[in-house]
């Protein structure tokens, strides 16, 4: 492998995190399709799914579930489901679905995870934790389109288009990535992964699980998942907790642009972090230095890439490594390394770490993350509206904004939307909590906020004044950790909107 190649993987894994039916296809109150629920029979889980949970031992079943919701008689696919169960029968109330963000990100060791991070107790005794493989991820009917990190796809982020030929160029490639995904889509489950079926697919777990309803716990693109739940199935929704929210029930072509005001909303602090080592990493002695030397290298490594490893690769990673603080200091190493032409200390740095090998789920992820993304609405077509983007967000968001307005292959899609993207229901009970740090990359605190004015008096949104993608346990702020432990245990929705200050 050349240092190249391995420097891609490395890009992949960061930016790794994060589709027919009728307009008049509807939810639907419950009914014979309750009577006629499956039992999930619980066994033991996959070896790997075990041994990523251990300590914590999960049980694992599966629910059958319509392929296409239009013709529910037709073809089923199995998801794969996990449990921890609660073993404080007097405390118990539901269940707690979760999802863990993506879409693309394998759900069936989550309930461990929370558990080994330190989820507070009173929530497991609280609720039977449910973990999940949803439609076309893992081992729930899961797709591939056949994505390496060797290939001109290897990362849902689009490159940072330098200028306009560079916009044009990768219109070719991602034109091929779509059409690549439609020659290997053999059993046609593609065109059916969209975020409104993945809710159905809730809905028809609560009814296997033998609820009335089920509660919810999502982490970035989860809190889409979660957000439609909610509004397609109000009266079935119990506690709901969106966390990281980008701001609607889908990913469009603007929430995706915001991710570059994420960049520049939480560069500052790695700034920080950074100017205060100065003497250890020489990256500037200032946050302002650190920013000139961001661009300065960015656009050296344009000019003359050292071992295949360009400016493009270098906005990538650095996008993926501010998503906590604890990266921080790989994402130095990477720019001393590289400040200084040290290839041999590129590879230092990147040998060991948790980007040093690509897992095989990373094809799934990719292209679980292109089918809903694109399946759940229309994306512009016209190149010359991604030029005119990349431009615009150029000047506006310069660190990576010529990332994320670049033309992905939803441009070139050729599944056209079944229906629109579920509409959000401000109608039902008062039952969100929308969880949003103030600085965050892929969910910048705008998306806590165009959610709470889409589910008005329905919801209540904690504020939380520190840096990072993910708050409810993943974070470490008392205030945010206390305030969604007392909804999702006692009920206890905050009156107004919450701001948690550091620490």
């Amino acid at each position: 492998m050349t240092q190249g190649r391995g420097i891609r993987r490395s890009a992949a894994l960061a930016v790794a995190l994060g589709l027919g039916l009728s307009g008049s296809l509807v939810a639907g109150p419950a009914g014979a399709e309750e009577k006629e629920a499956p039992t999930v029979r619980w066994g033991s889980c996959p070896e790997d799914v075990a041994a990523e949970a251990a300590p914590v031992v999960l049980e694992c079943g599966t629910v059958p579930v319509p392929k296409d919701y239009a013709d529910p008689g037709g073809d089923r696919i199995e998801l794969m489901i996990s449990r921890l169960a609660s073993t404080n029968p007097d405390k118990r109330r539901g269940t707690l679905m979760l999802n863990p963000g993506g879409p693309g990100g394998s759900g069936l060791s989550q309930p461990a995870f929370l558990a080994n991070r330190g989820i507070p107790s009173e929530v497991l005794d609280t609720y039977d934790v449910i973990g999940m493989d949803t439609r076309g991820i893992g081992r729930s009917a899961p797709v591939a389109c056949g994505f390496t990190p060797e290939g001109p796809y290897f990362a849902n982020i689009p490159p940072y288009a330098v200028d306009d030929a560079a916009v044009t160029a990768r219109a070719k490639v991602v034109k091929e990535v779509a059409e690549q995904c439609a020659r290997r889509d053999k059993d046609g489950v593609l065109p059916h992964l969209t975020t409104a079926n993945t809710a159905r697919d809730l809905d028809r777990i609560r009814a296997a699980l033998g609820e009335r309803k089920t509660s919810f716990l999502g982490y970035s693109y989860g809190t889409a998942l979660g957000a439609a739940y909610a509004s397609m199935f109000p009266e079935r929704s119990d506690r709901i907790v969106l966390d990281s929210n980008i701001g609607d029930t889908h990913l469009d072509r603007d929430g995706m642009r915001r991710y570059a005001l994420g960049v520049e909303q939480t560069f500052p602090d790695f700034a920080r972090w950074a100017a205060a080592r100065h003497d250890s990493y020489g990256l500037g002695r200032t946050p302002a230095e650190v920013r000139r030397t961001y661009f300065t290298l960015a656009e050296r490594l344009d000019e003359k890439p050292v071992d295949g490893f360009d400016g493009n690769v270098l906005r990538q990673l650095t996008f993926g490594y501010l998503f906590k603080e604890v990266q921080y200091a790989k994402l130095a190493q990477h720019w001393q390394a590289l400040k200084s032409g040290d290839t041999a200390s590129v590879r230092a740095a990147d040998a060991g770490g948790e980007a040093a090998d690509t897992p095989p789920s990373l094809d799934n992820q990719l292209s679980v993350f292109l089918a809903v993304s694109c399946n759940d609405i229309a994306w512009p077509t016209s190149v010359n509206t991604y030029r005119k983007g990349v431009a615009e967000d150029r000047a506006r968001y310069p660190m990576f904004g010529a990332a994320t307005a670049n033309i992905t292959p939803c441009a070139y899609w050729p599944y056209a939307p079944a229906e629109k993207p579920v509409a959000i229901d401000d109608e039902g009970p008062r039952n969100i909590l929308l969880v949003q740090n103030l600085r965050d990359v892929p969910t910048p605190h705008v998306g806590g906020k165009l959610l709470r004015k889409k589910f008005a008096d329905r919801s209540r949104l904690v504020s939380v004044d520190d840096s990072g993608h993910g708050v409810y346990v993943y974070g470490d702020n008392p205030c945010a950790l206390n305030t969604t432990t007392r909804y999702l245990v006692d009920g206890k929705m905050p009156g107004k909107d919450t701001f948690c200050r550091t620490g």
